[in-house]
Order: structure tokens, then sequence, then C-alpha cells
């Protein structure tokens, strides 16, 4: 194992180990590429969410918010393609029963012919091996994303639906109504938090590729016209953005489509450099008037924009941001786990290692921590919990006397919470704390007056 997916392996372990992420349904074997956000994980994760909602929403005059339903129409689907495109090529291993993507496979595999529309195969490449047990293959077959269910009491195809398979469709679908109502005026944007779902073929590597998943999308509505230089300021706007969640520079990057999906003029991944591979974290895509066309043709209803100022009348064109929430905590986790030499508590005998998740302090699930050096000195006690109660009115603090001073530390520094405050004799005479950083290790003396100020300066 490399030192890469080690260190994967390490921060999945960490993640079960102090309630941050763990496998759904375990107590029954599991559910299969589906996690559960714990006390501390569903903290860091609602933080992304407000980070990106800030960014999106309230920091711009002409960006909306939506929350749109789950359950659609079917017809939604037909529309937007995925009825018909929304499909991986499916191969199955006859012995061990392990699925594959063809786009996955060697390339002496990944040859296998699906053949014509008309459902007629082609001859077979030979060489048609399982990559894990090398056995024989099943044929490729045609595997839908989308997972069917079915609205009402009676199963029939007339009450066939689908969970969605991306938000998206829920902006598009409502353009008209929300333009309308909030009385917005071409180019503005539309955007959403929801969550999504797809039958992988090959779910894994913990949340990366789960079944069960969140997106942040926004759709920005526009003049045709002006689809390059909207369609560039989205690109700067959203690495900045990645850049801001302290993900270093270096394991970002970006990388132009050169296979279009269906519904794309052109697209660019922001990609993160996942101990796998490089993959993607954020979409960004010109749409053109796809989207807004196709709904307009099979609902029957004009989704098109007229312009007061121009007097002329358009489909806009959708310049779409589309972020995956998980796969963006996976990579600020990763970026922020780091073992050092242990720092608090050593043993000058032995080599001890401990872990340090240097996460941003806007993302911290626990802002501060408060600590009274010895639980055993009543005034002490007393003293540390009076901060804490005032404290926790501003911000998600732990109060911890259990254990030595350096042990509560290595817990802290391990969910990476930025500061830990400790109350101990001196404060009893002159009324100041040490309040230590998580990443400097630097301690600060200061009246108990200012702790408050002083993490508002720290934190912002």
């Amino acid at each position: 194992m490399n030192n890469e997916n080690n260190k994967l392996s390490k921060l999945i372990s960490l993640c079960k180990r102090r309630g941050i992420i763990f496998q759904s349904s375990e107590i029954y074997g599991g559910a299969a590429a589906a996690y559960d956000y714990g006390p501390l994980g569903v903290e860091i994760k609602n933080n992304i969410k407000k980070l990106w909602w800030k960014e999106m929403v309230y920091d711009n005059d002409n960006i909306v918010g939506l929350d749109s339903a789950v359950l659609m129409n079917s017809k939604v689907w037909e529309a937007s393609g995925h009825t018909e495109n929304f499909e991986d090529i499916l191969v199955e291993c006859k012995e061990c029963h392990k699925r594959f993507k063809k786009e996955d496979l060697n390339d002496e595999v990944s040859t296998l012919s699906l053949g014509d529309k008309s459902g007629s195969r082609h001859p077979e490449v030979v060489g048609k091996k399982c990559p894990e047990c090398g056995s024989e293959l099943t044929e490729p077959k045609k595997f839908n994303l989308m997972f069917e269910t079915n609205l009402g009491s009676v199963q029939d195809s007339a009450s066939k639906i689908y969970l969605r398979p991306e938000t998206a469709q829920g902006i598009y679908i409502n353009f008209n109504t929300v333009q309308k109502s909030m009385r917005r005026k071409i180019p503005f944007g539309i955007a959403q938090i929801g969550k999504a779902f797809r039958n992988e073929i090959t779910p894994g590597n913990f949340i990366f590729r789960t079944v069960e998943f969140e997106q942040a999308e926004q759709q920005f509505f526009i003049n045709p016209e002006e689809d390059e230089k909207w369609f560039e300021y989205w690109q700067e706007k959203r690495m900045n953005w990645h850049l801001s969640l302290g993900i270093k520079k270096e394991n970002l990057r970006f990388k132009k489509h050169e296979k279009l999906a269906h519904y794309a003029k052109v697209g660019a991944d922001i990609e993160y450099n996942f101990p796998m591979r490089w993959d993607e974290i954020e979409g960004i895509h010109n749409r053109g008037d796809w989207d807004l066309s196709r709904h307009s043709k099979f609902s029957g209803n004009d989704l098109s924009y007229f312009d007061d100022e121009t007097k002329k009348k358009f489909l806009p064109f959708i310049i779409e941001t589309s972020m995956g929430i998980d796969r963006t905590m996976l990579a600020v986790l990763l970026d922020a786990f780091e073992e050092v030499e242990t720092r608090s508590g050593k043993d000058n005998t032995k080599h001890e290692m401990e872990t340090v998740l240097r996460l941003h302090p806007k993302i911290a699930p626990v802002k501060a921590a408060v600590f009274p050096l010895v639980k055993n000195k009543p005034e002490i006690v007393k003293k540390a919990r009076e901060i804490y109660e005032n404290l926790k009115k501003y911000w998600f603090v732990q109060y911890d006397e259990t254990g030595a001073i350096g042990r509560r530390y290595r817990r802290q520094d391990e969910i990476g919470t930025p500061f830990c405050v400790t109350i101990d004799f001196d404060t009893l005479e002159n009324e100041t704390v040490t309040v230590r950083d998580r990443d400097t290790m630097e301690q600060n003396r200061i009246k108990i007056s200012e702790i408050k100020e002083f993490l508002e300066n720290k934190l912002a």
C-alpha cells in the first residue's frame, strides 16, 4: 500500500473512531456505498454548505436560493435526456460476480462492443477476463444509473418515477416561476443544495463515490452573447473558493472536457489529487439553451426570457457550477490530515505519533475546547464551566476535564479544534487563561473578558 492510500485508510479509521463518518447500517453488515455523518462530521459538512451558500447567495445580489423536490414528474427526465442517455456500460465476472464499468477496465477488455442501437452485436474481442480473478466476463450491458420507484399504490408503468440523479433539473423547471416571483433580470442565478441518487456500478473509495450524495449547484442564466465571459468568470470564482477552504493549491487543477456531455457546449472540471487519482470535485459547464429548450418543448410552456431594454425575446444560456459536497469534504479532510511526532504529553523515551487535523477554523466542527487544569479543585472547575457556558452561546465548543491535559489536547487535535482554553491556578488570582493554538502550539495568556474577541478575530 502506497503512502497516499495508507493515508486514506488512516483517515477512514479516524473518521469512525472520532464520530466524523462511518458506514451506514453497520450493525447489519453495512449498506454498499452509503455512509452516515456523525456528530462531528455533520458539523464539518454543514460548515462547508453554509460557506457555499454565503458565497453564492448572500454575497451576490443576482443569485437566489431554491429547494426543489427529490421526486418529480418522470417527463422531467425524458426532457433532460437522462432516460435515454444516463447510463454506463457494465460487465460482470461470471465467477466472483464483481461488476466493472467498461471505462475503468484495461484496454484489452474495454474494446468489447455493445453493437449498434438495434441491439445486434458485433463479434466480441477475445480476452474478456476479470481483472480481479481472471475469470470470464459477461457481455457488456447498458446500465441505467437512475433509481426507479413508484408513486401511488398501484405499481404500473404510469406510476413509475425516479429518484433525482442531479439537482439541476429542479432549477430549470422552476426558472420562469423564480424569475417572475423574484423580479430578476438576466444575468441571474439560482442556487440549490440537495441530495441526489445514482445507482453506481463501481462505488467506493470511502465518500468519493456513493449512491446517495449531496450536490451544491448553481445555474446562472445569461444572454447567449455573453457565454464565454461568464464561463471564464465562474471558473476563476469557483477555484478561488476551494482554495479558501484551506485545500492546497498544488492539489487542485482545471481539466477541460475533451468529450462533452450531450447538453454541454464546453465544460471544465476542478480536479483534486485524490490518493486514487486526479478526479472531479466540481464541474463548470456552458449548457447553452439545451435545458430550457427541451423543457419548453416537452412541457408546452414557453421558458424564454423577454429583455425589457432590448425588447428581444430569447432562451437564456446557462453556465452551471456543480459541486459534490461529499467529495469536497473528502478533499478537505485529506489535506488537513497529518501525522506528527507527539507534541502533547511527550515521552522522550518513545517515538510516538499523533494525528492533527489541520482544518481551516471556519470548517472545524469544534471551534474551541475549555479545560480546567485539574478537576479536584472546585474553584477552577466552576470558572471553567462559566467560560464554557458563555462561549457556547456563540460557537460549538466542548468542555473536557477527563485525563491529563496532554491527552485532552491530543483529543482536540484529532478532530481539528483550532483553540484550547485552559483554566488554571493563576486564573483564580488574575482572571487570565491560556489559549493554545493547534497549529503553532503557541500559548497566549489573555484575560477572560478578552476570550470572545480573541476567538472572533482568529475564527474570522
